[in-house]
């Protein structure tokens, strides 16, 4: 065990990355991208400055101890801490570096819970700032895969990759996944560049229904219907519709893109109407009735929901979200801006 105490009271650590918002997700786990390989399916991500941050200070030798709003303060016996609790993905990720000694304190700019990808880039963000206190600070790809390898072994189950890739690189991505084991893991193109994040942030709303999500439910429902070989036709339909999405995005074609992501929601409804509760049923309603797009963020069932449009149909969107947000007290409009640079250690 190497023990951080001393180092971190002459020099506490902070590193942060980027949450994200997403189309086409779930495609970027092997269950699905392996049988859909003759389709090249993709996954497409905005990096938001929504960012979730790690700090590393001093605590007792022999202990770790990790605090994050929205959740129950842990300390544990550094090789004794639990991975099944609620911090346990963040006590995997400090065991895999074998320390002691420290209080890991994160701090996140978006709600507990909302689907933006926070978990993951906590994990990511921790281990860029644990390669920098070992002297052993490791490049972007590496921190992604090693995010990704630690979230699946503790989840147990098959995990997508987009949320440590959007946390790692920000910006606006479409990212790719192999056909076979042989080729890179992942994949990136950049669908927009940063002369054009203004454009897609006036026609952006991003809106946190209030509830925590519980994605896992509608994730195992996928995930067991496409094994069985239920709805996987539909599957198919979602890569076209994601890439029909990406491409009109890319030369800034919104009213296409509308119609895409139209589409790629409208499907997966099909599969499971759960995806939105009743308080999204009525901010999709109402996105549609703007002509605008409307997408749930990661799998949904509850957490945030994100909206596309003309600028000025999102102007007149974001009052009717408003009044509709003001139904739950704790719903609000977040903000909806482009991260350009993911990672970033100080």
């Amino acid at each position: 065990m190497k023990n951080l105490k001393k180092l971190l009271e002459s020099h506490p650590l902070e590193a942060s990355a980027a949450c994200r918002i997403d189309c086409g997700g779930t495609l970027d786990i092997k269950t699905f991208y392996y049988p859909l390989n003759h389709l090249s399916p993709c996954t497409f991500n905005v990096g938001l400055k929504m960012k979730t941050r790690v700090r590393l200070l001093p605590y007792e030798a022999g202990l770790v101890k990790v605090s994050s709003k929205g959740f129950q303060t842990e300390v544990h016996e550094a090789d004794k801490a639990p991975f099944n609790s609620p911090l346990g993905l963040i006590f995997a990720a400090a065991a895999y570096f074998r320390v002691e000694g420290l209080h890991i304190q994160i701090t996140s700019e978006s709600p507990p819970r909302s689907a933006l990808g926070g978990s993951s880039s906590a994990v990511v963000a921790l281990i860029a700032a644990l390669s920098m206190a070992l002297h052993d600070r490791v490049s972007q790809r590496k921190t992604v895969l090693l995010a990704h390898a630690i979230e699946e072994a503790v989840a147990g189950v098959p995990c997508g990759l987009q949320d440590q890739l959007a946390a790692a690189y920000g910006g606006i991505h479409a990212w790719y996944w192999p056909s076979e084991p042989s080729e890179p893991p992942f994949k990136g193109v950049e669908v927009l560049t940063k002369r054009d994040y203004k454009a897609l942030e006036s026609r952006l709303l991003i809106a946190y229904s209030g509830v925590p999500h519980e994605s896992s439910s509608v994730n195992s429902k996928w995930l067991q219907q496409f094994v069985l070989g239920e709805e996987r036709h539909l599957w198919a339909e979602i890569v076209s519709a994601t890439k029909a999405f990406i491409k009109a995005l890319g030369v800034k074609d919104w009213a296409s893109a509308v119609q895409a992501v139209n589409k790629e929601v409208e499907i997966r409804r099909k599969m499971t109407p759960e995806v939105f509760d009743e308080l999204g049923r009525a901010l999709l309603s109402s996105a549609l009735s703007h002509g605008c797009g409307a997408r749930f963020t990661g799998a949904g069932g509850g957490g945030c929901i994100w909206a596309l449009g003309e600028a000025e149909n999102i102007e007149k969107l974001r009052s009717a979200w408003t009044d509709i947000l003001s139904q739950r007290e704790t719903a609000r409009l977040l903000e909806a801006r482009v991260d350009p640079k993911g990672l970033e250690v100080t």
